[in-house]
């Protein structure tokens, strides 16, 4: 079941992105051709008015034909006047931006519905280790809001609570910390301070107090105003970390993180599996990382079309269609090695470790 479940999911991101192209392009009164759902060999099809309405067996996307998307397509005389290339320029921006842009809204509603409905799993103390200053001082679901008597953000514990050194250059196994660290811990709604004084680890090659905070078992009860911010803040969060998708294909390190259709297919079974609500989320990133891809500036994408009908525009005169179809290799070859990539590392992770979600 959460094989199907999984796919509706992703059924309908396509639908709804191709939906956008294609009530953009009826709109501008350009003509359409065929509405698909996946990529050929199709295997239903049935034709209503001017358009065909398809479902491929390649389940990778989906697509909208709208007549002369080629320059040099020999077209019939009455339809010329509504082809894609016969528009101008800003109608032609906006029937390729329709795409993205369903899914950028799509992915902000999910994910305030997320945020708001179902609430964000709470941050706080996973782990405590044993054999460490922590133990019996720091509990489960505990939350450390400050050290030292400083507000931290979560990521920046580690660097607060080692910055206590020990004295004994170069520092061994299991020395303490010349001073105390002073938590300030929010448990079961109540704020305490408790003192710690970390010790020296040689594997972290750091002072440790010993836990492990990330993620916990209980959610986050937002109001409306909270979860419409951290959806804004998180929002921009991912959209940022989507940008940075091409540099990361040269980090040998950053690759590995990069997952394809297969891992987020995946990711999104498991999620169905494990906690149903957070698929809301999981569609929300799976939307929003659709739209940012899909925008940069490479034919095939959707970002191509607009960057080269700009190029139009500025230098007021069609672009030769034998420049387009060069560049349109380069961005062919960065979508297959991106797909590659994402491909060879989710069947790393189905046969290795698995994808640890949640």
């Amino acid at each position: 079941m959460s094989w199907v479940l999984a796919f509706i999911g992703f059924a309908l991101l396509v639908i709804l992105h191709e939906l956008g192209h294609f009530t953009a392009a009826k709109a501008v009164g350009m003509r359409v051709e065929k509405f698909s759902l996946f990529f050929p060999p199709t295997l239903l099809s049935k034709k209503v008015g001017e358009t065909e309405y398809a479902i491929g067996a390649i389940p990778a996307g989906g697509y909208v034909k709208i007549s002369g998307m080629n320059p040099s397509e020999d077209l019939p005389e009455e339809v010329r006047d509504r082809a894609y290339h016969a528009q101008p320029v800003w109608k032609r921006i906006v029937v390729i931006s329709a795409g993205p842009a369903v899914n950028l809204v799509l992915a902000f509603v999910l994910l305030f519905v997320f945020y708001f409905a179902v609430g964000p799993y709470e941050t706080g103390v996973a782990a405590v280790e044993k054999n460490y200053p922590a133990a019996g001082q720091l509990r489960v679901d505990d939350k450390i809001v400050a050290v030292d008597g400083r507000r931290v953000e979560p990521d920046k514990l580690t660097e607060r609570i080692s910055a206590h050194r020990c004295a004994e250059r170069p520092p061994r196994a299991g020395c303490k910390a010349e001073t105390p660290a002073q938590l300030t811990v929010v448990r079961d709604g109540t704020r305490r301070q408790i003192e710690i004084t970390p010790i020296y680890d040689p594997q972290a090659k750091r002072t440790r107090v010993g836990f492990q905070y990330g993620s916990t078992d209980k959610r986050d009860d937002l109001s409306f105003g909270s979860a419409l911010d951290l959806t804004t803040d998180r929002y921009w969060f991912f959209t940022k970390a989507t940008l940075e998708l091409p540099a990361r294909l040269i980090n040998p390190e950053q690759r590995k993180e990069i997952s394809g259709v297969v891992g987020s297919y995946e990711a999104t079974r498991q999620t169905i599996l494990n906690q149903f609500a957070d698929v809301i989320g999981i569609l929300a990133l799976i939307s929003l990382s659709l739209a940012i891809v899909n925008l940069f500036p490479f034919l095939p994408l959707d970002g191509g079309h607009i960057f080269w009908a700009i190029v139009e525009k500025v230098r007021r005169k069609p672009v030769p269609i034998s420049v387009m179809e060069r560049a349109s290799v380069v961005g062919f070859m960065l979508v297959i090695l991106i797909f590659l990539i994402g491909l060879s590392n989710d069947i790393d992770r189905l046969t290795g470790e698995g994808f640890q979600v949640r």
